[in-house]
């Protein structure tokens, strides 16, 4: 019977997908050495945790790596390729749980939420209200968004028809704006934006793309939330503007290193929101996500390609690898 390893446990309607169709195997632990030995017999391993590179040299008989969710850095795609395995991922699923995130975070740093809740709970009603004469609306602000992909569209759609922002965008392909929203540079764009989210995909040209120099670009009150990649800011730069009021504040759910350290300068700010790379995840998404995994497996199992296969070059080797497949 095929193995299926997880690296987390999947969504009850995924896995009640997957029984019959192969042994599913949760990984005991998410650490370098025991996903390389667990995925050593495995046929599919199903992703929500960085892969090691040598995990692809020990697991002869894998068929394929399936991200679960849209991002693939946690997937070593030279190693992957190199060793004959199908990579594939379940893009835009999470899309509106992403761009729903966006606006809770943006609406909770304008209305000072964590001051106004910290405040009201520890000195009273009266010390809470006096947060609010500060507090400022979104109609009318201007948000960029950096990366205009499923989630990068979610967010502006919601921006302009839900509450009547102004919405910049940009974007590698800077194709035809849909309505409501106008393309601008990166430059142009941290300029004129109240709101600035990154949604972009971690590669070398977005690795440090939010430094220094373009923060001090940034207005004053501006507001940074990054549900991209941690390593797309500069930390250093960030905490620095962030000591010195350089901009209005930030939300950030992903970070060079996770789990984020207790004492990282991040928590000190009242006008920064930390959460646990969460943005995507709601039981709906899961609930999507998982599905969609589930289905990229079956149909490796059944001998056929997943349907949003990342790495086509791998096939030509993938059939060498299994020559009764496909």
């Amino acid at each position: 019977m095929p193995k299926i390893l997880t690296t987390h446990t999947l969504h009850p309607r995924a896995s009640a997908m997957l029984t019959g169709a192969g042994e599913l195997v949760v990984a005991s632990a998410l650490d370098a050495d025991t996903l390389a030995t667990e995925a050593r017999n495995a046929d599919i391993i199903i992703v929500r945790a960085p892969l090691p590179s040598a995990l692809f040299e020990g697991a002869t008989k894998l068929r394929a790596a399936i991200r679960h969710g849209a991002g693939l850095d946690m997937v070593p795609m030279e190693a992957a390729t190199a060793a004959g395995v199908l990579v594939a991922n379940v893009p835009a699923v999470n899309a509106r749980s992403v761009a729903e995130y966006v606006m809770f975070a943006a609406l909770a740093l304008l209305r000072r939420f964590r001051m106004v809740d910290r405040d009201l709970r520890a000195k009273g009603w009266l010390a809470g209200r006096d947060h609010t004469i500060l507090a400022s609306e979104l109609a009318g602000k201007t948000i960029g968004i950096v990366g205009f992909g499923a989630i990068g569209q979610a967010v502006g759609h919601i921006a302009a028809h839900g509450f009547d922002l102004n919405v910049v965008a940009t974007t590698r392909s800077m194709r035809p704006a849909p309505d409501r929203v106008g393309f601008l540079s990166i430059d142009a764009l941290v300029e004129q934006s109240d709101i600035i989210v990154l949604c972009c995909p971690l590669t070398p040209e977005t690795r440090g793309l939010i430094n220094r120099e373009r923060i001090g670009r940034m207005k004053l009150h501006a507001l940074l939330i990054n549900i991209s990649r941690g390593p797309v800011i500069d930390d250093d730069a960030l905490i620095e503007a962030l000591q010195k009021d350089r901009i209005g504040g930030a939300a950030l759910d992903v970070f060079a290193t996770q789990p984020l350290p207790p004492n990282h300068p991040y928590f000190g700010f009242d006008n920064v929101i930390v959460t646990p790379h969460m943005a995507g995840i709601t039981e709906q998404s899961m609930m999507r996500m998982g599905v969609g995994s589930a289905d990229e497996a079956l149909l490796v199992l059944a001998n056929k390609l997943p349907v949003n296969l990342r790495n086509p070059e791998v096939v030509e080797h993938y059939r060498r690898r299994f020559p009764a497949d496909i």
